[in-house]
């Protein structure tokens, strides 16, 4: 994606400190509540296609099959028949199946590890993608916005979306440019750490990045310059944000020990 007057590129760790709470002030709560969904990529080149896209861009309908057959064939705990589509994306989706989701958390610096943790990548600029999901929630169609109004919430959970429509197939039917930001629920640790929080569209090879460009208003993005990496990164540690909180385990112990002792 070409640079756009949403970019806003810091020159310094205590500069991205103040950007990711940019506008985070509510008057009404007198309180420090961000609006914002944050994503991180390590390379600014990188666009906002979800996984299923990327595989299988040219054929939406094997999306159906992939999910009939993974919960076909998956082996759950207290497996319960009755589960919903949108739960069944969730569970495939964390264990890397190709889905329509979109990673995003309520954390800036959970981003901010996403855009430094591929040292491989430190030769180009990182981005922390933030977007508006309180005022995107808010342009859904009335069911959407009839649920966040009785509920009294600016996010969806998973009870919310089954309430308000039942199948992803009657999601898509509204429309093929519709996007809902939703809390997964609380499965395991790697969840809760991350501050986990998904996007979702109408159609399983819409691209984010591209719904944005046309509402500037909703998004920006926050550019890490390849020079502060390193800054970044070394902080971030310090403060524990690292793969041994976001990923809870020896994968994730792991991965933390190969990024920290790699030499620069």
């Amino acid at each position: 994606m070409p640079a756009t007057k949403n970019d806003i590129r810091v020159n310094s760790w205590s500069e991205l400190c103040d950007r990711m709470y940019d506008n985070s002030w509510q008057g009404d709560l007198k309180r420090f509540r961000s609006n914002y969904a944050f994503l991180g990529v390590s390379d600014i080149s990188y666009d906002l296609k979800n996984s299923f896209a990327r595989k299988c861009g040219t054929h939406p309908h094997l999306e159906y099959h992939l999910l009939r057959n993974f919960s076909k064939y998956a082996q759950i705990p207290n497996d319960d028949a009755h589960f919903s589509d949108w739960r069944w994306l969730i569970i495939a989706q964390h264990h890397g199946l190709p889905t329509r989701l979109l990673d995003w958390t309520y954390s800036p610096f959970v981003a901010a590890h996403f855009a430094t943790a591929d040292t491989d990548k430190f030769d180009r600029d990182g981005v922390i993608w933030f977007a508006d999901y309180v005022k995107i929630n808010r342009m859904l169609p009335k069911p959407f916005s009839k649920e966040l109004s009785n509920v009294g919430a600016n996010a969806f959970t998973i009870d919310m979306l089954e309430h308000t429509i039942g199948s992803i197939k009657e999601f898509d039917s509204l429309g093929d440019d519709l996007v809902v930001f939703f809390e997964p629920p609380s499965l395991n640790a790697r969840i809760v750490n991350q501050f986990a929080f998904f996007s979702v569209m109408s159609s399983p090879v819409s691209q984010l990045d591209q719904w944005l460009e046309a509402h500037p208003d909703l998004y920006g993005r926050i550019i890490i310059p390849k020079k502060l990496k390193w800054e970044v990164r070394d902080k971030l540690d310090q403060a524990n944000i690292t793969e041994r909180t976001l990923f809870p385990g020896l994968d994730g112990l792991a991965s933390w020990l190969k990024r920290h002792y790699t030499p620069r």
